[in-house]
């Protein structure tokens, strides 16, 4: 909801515990509910950026009006939810032929014509072979200059430079290659290598009605 432009596909598991009819009717379910999810999201924005603005002194809350604008301007795309039964090789087999003809969509992914420099894909293959190497710790965190003294060791890379490493970052941050948050100033310095260990630190970290689960304990 907070990045510009971004496509959703929602992927409903245990399809084998369900009767057809019941897949079809939660699917209906899952998506009537998203769809009214991102409608009051838009209400309460909309709300929220009237109530700043009718203030007595809106020239106080200029941030939090920029900030609202902003998420009010990120589009959101929900395609249809895929229902799968992950115990069948088939069922995921057709999970993987609708995301790779989701991402081809140049409507929904304009960069997906975009041609890249040669460079790009070589920094991505040696990006990918680090990653893999024993030396690499499970959290896969590296900070940004010891990641470009390592990519420059490469014979083929060593004239590169930080900026034109940055560009490529924001490239393969963009498509979930790795994960790089320059935006934020404490964390601008490092690059995550393994998007999967963030994944399961927020599972830890932030969970569906987490604060009705702490209000429940006495």
């Amino acid at each position: 909801m907070r990045v510009p432009n971004s496509v959703v596909l929602p992927v409903g598991t245990h399809a084998d515990c369900c009767q057809e009819e019941e897949v079809k009717e939660k699917r209906r379910d899952i998506m009537a509910k998203i769809t009214a999810m991102l409608a009051e999201r838009k209400s309460s924005l909309a709300h929220f950026i009237d109530n700043l603005e009718s203030s007595e002194e809106p020239e106080f809350y200029v941030d939090q009006w920029e900030r609202l604008k902003e998420m009010e301007s990120c589009t959101l795309t929900i395609l249809n939810l895929v229902a799968v039964n992950c115990t069948d090789h088939r069922d995921i087999k057709k999970l993987e032929a609708t995301i790779l003809e989701q991402v081809k969509n140049e409507e929904l992914f304009p960069e997906v014509v975009r041609v890249l420099p040669p460079v790009y894909r070589q920094v991505e293959a040696a990006i990918i072979e680090i990653a893999q190497s024993e030396e690499m710790a499970d959290h896969g965190m590296m900070d940004l200059q010891y990641l470009l003294s390592k990519l420059s060791q490469c014979e083929h890379l060593a004239n590169l430079g930080r900026e034109l490493l940055q560009d490529i970052l924001r490239y393969l941050h963009r498509v979930g290659l790795l994960v790089w948050y320059e935006e934020i100033k404490h964390l601008e310095s490092t690059v995550f290598l393994q998007p999967t260990f963030l994944i399961t630190m927020f599972k830890l970290l932030v969970r569906y009605r987490l604060v009705q689960q702490l209000e429940s304990i006495s």
